[in-house]
């Protein structure tokens, strides 16, 4: 199993290219399932769950073409994409292919909507608390869809077609937005959805959608109205550019010190935690190439800080604000509200020297001014970065165990970090 060595202690300073956004990538994916046209989907993250959304697809006759330059060739982009689910041979997705990642199972709304029915396992994935897909039963029952629970299995029906309904979740769901919204694309009559995620991967997922010739407004806020159509087409969409990853390195930076380039990044997708990292020390300035980030000779400042829905903090740079706290003066405070089971990465945390006291969901970061290299393992995609981050700033070497978890959500996340003056490297094995 693969792993990465770092050895602490060197600035950050050069230029970081933001990728695609996984969360925006998966479901735009999975849209395509919505026409027999192709869809061709512009800067894709090369990541472990794209493959694996692939290989799913697959299973249900969807014809996938991948093009575009090669890690390694002058100005790296993300893969192009050509998805053509003009023959479904299959509207049942086994529990092999889903258990290893939850998104996959959104493929119920596409098959639903456009063939009248569906067969797909209950999820596996990230290990963090309880993620019920209650919800988007609920959506799709809304909608008219006959779904039982039969030996692991959601099987919906509805052979005369969805019928628009109005859906109100009890809590806000980005999974149940994304199913609601396709599901919805070509429902007969209108949709309205309440109390909609607002992220901004939904929006871009809505505009994808109505270059296909859905009918969408209000994506983006709390309330979402579809016109169903009769048919979708294809269309070309270009990914949004991944705020978790340009928040990662902008915080990576923040750590280590120096001056770096987030280039493509979009400061609005991640406004409250561009002011976080302002608050603890780091200079942030956006300018037309993206978001530059620097922090030199000033120490960090302790913040205090709750994780909330879009425009908040998004739990998804919990761990990695965390591992910057450790080296603030003072005490800072961090509360997570999304996910239950999330501080996965303090015992990790605390393997460097770091002080972090847990009471219910808020955790107390005492800063230390040395953290020290050590031997950590990866819990889940957020955690495993966040070591990283501290990592970068100990003394001496860390080697970071069960790397498949960065693979899953960070494309080329060494090579990167190494173009920008950290030693790190990836030892197979």
């Amino acid at each position: 199993m693969d792993r990465i060595r770092i050895v602490g202690g060197n600035k950050l300073n050069g230029t970081i290219p933001i990728s695609g956004a996984k969360n925006a990538a998966l479901p735009l994916m999975i849209a395509g399932l919505l026409t027999d046209e192709t869809l061709i989907l512009e800067n894709v993250p090369r990541l472990a769950d794209v493959a694996q959304l692939q290989r799913i697809l697959g299973n249900h006759g969807v014809d996938i073409m991948a093009a575009g330059k090669r890690p390694g060739d002058q100005e790296y982009q993300g893969q192009t994409l050509h998805i053509s689910a003009a023959n479904i041979i299959d509207t049942t997705a086994p529990y092999e292919l889903v258990s290893k990642m939850r998104a996959s199972f959104w493929v119920i709304a596409p098959l639903i909507a456009r063939m009248g029915e569906a067969k797909v396992s209950l999820p596996g994935g990230c290990a963090i608390g309880t993620r019920p897909v209650d919800l988007l039963i609920m959506a799709l029952e809304k909608l008219g869809a006959e779904m039982t629970i039969d030996a692991g299995y959601v099987v919906a029906k509805a052979p005369n077609g969805l019928t628009g309904a109005t859906i109100e979740f009890p809590k806000v769901t980005v999974s149940g937005t994304h199913v609601a919204l396709m599901a919805a694309a070509l429902a007969k009559g209108t949709t309205t959805i309440k109390n909609a995620a607002c992220e901004p991967e939904i929006a871009d997922v809505a505009d994808c959608l109505v270059k296909m010739g859905a009918k969408v407004k209000g994506a983006g806020t709390p309330i979402i109205v579809v016109e169903g159509v009769k048919k979708l087409h294809g269309a070309r969409h270009r990914v949004l550019p991944d705020r978790i990853e340009t928040g990662t390195y902008a915080m990576a930076v923040a750590m280590t010190g120096g001056d770096v380039q987030l280039a493509g990044a979009r400061p609005e997708l991640l406004q409250s935690a561009l002011d976080v990292l302002i608050e603890a020390g780091a200079t942030v300035t956006p300018n037309n190439e993206g978001i530059r980030v620097s922090r030199n000779g000033a120490g960090l400042s302790a913040v205090k800080v709750t994780t909330a829905p879009f425009p908040g903090f998004p739990t998804d740079l919990q761990a990695q604000l965390m591992a910057l706290m450790t080296r603030a003066k003072g005490a800072s405070e961090i509360t997570e509200t999304i996910f239950e089971n999330r501080f996965m990465h303090v015992q990790e945390l605390a393997r460097f020297g770091a002080r972090i006291a847990l009471d219910g969901e808020t955790a107390t970061i005492d800063g230390i001014e040395k953290l020290r290299g050590a031997p950590v393992m990866a819990t889940d995609l957020r955690a495993s970065v966040s070591l990283v981050i501290a990592a970068l700033a100990a003394e001496g070497e860390t080697m970071v165990n069960r790397i498949y978890h960065l693979d899953r959500g960070f494309e080329r996340l060494e090579e990167k970090l190494s173009a920008c003056g950290a030693r790190i490297e990836r030892i197979s094995g």
